[in-house]
C-alpha cells in the first residue's frame, strides 16, 4: 500500500497518471542508484516500500560519474519518454523521496550529486 502512495505522490507532482508515474519512478530510482555510492543508496532503501527498495541496491560501492543531461537521458530511455517528462518525473521522485526519507539522510545522499541534479529536489518557487 505504501508503494502506491509513493507512486501516487509522484504522479500528482509530475502531473501524470499513476500508470505513467510507475515506470518514471522506477527509472529515476535505478538511475539514482547508479549515480550514488552503494552505501548512500542502501541508506535510502529502507524508507521506500518493499517493491521499490530493491531498486536502490547495487552490486558495487563506487558511483558512476555522470551529470544532469546523462541522468535525464537514462531516465527517459528507461521510462520510454521524452526529456521534459523525464525531468518532471525526476523532480517529482526526488521531492517525494525528500519527504519520505527525511532531510538529513536525503541531503547526505544528494551531496554526491552535481548541483543541477540536487536542484531538482527543491520545490519550485511559487510566484507572487
Amino acid at each position: 500500500m505504501a508503494e502506491l502512495t509513493f507512486v501516487d505522490k509522484v504522479a500528482a507532482r509530475a502531473g501524470v497518471s499513476p500508470q505513467q508515474a510507475r515506470p518514471l519512478t522506477e527509472a529515476v530510482l535505478r538511475t539514482l542508484t547508479e549515480r550514488l555510492s552503494g552505501g548512500e543508496a542502501a541508506a535510502l532503501a529502507p524508507h521506500l516500500a518493499a517493491e521499490l527498495s530493491p531498486l536502490l541496491v547495487k552490486a558495487t560501492e563506487d558511483p558512476e560519474a555522470f551529470g544532469f543531461d546523462e541522468f535525464l537521458r537514462r531516465v527517459a530511455d528507461r521510462a520510454g519518454t521524452d526529456r521534459a517528462a523525464a525531468e518532471r518525473g525526476t523532480r517529482a521522485v526526488l521531492q517525494t523521496m525528500h519527504r519520505v526519507v527525511g532531510h538529513r539522510e536525503f541531503e547526505d545522499a544528494l551531496s554526491q550529486l552535481p548541483a543541477d541534479l540536487r536542484a531538482l529536489a527543491q520545490p519550485l518557487p511559487h510566484g507572487p
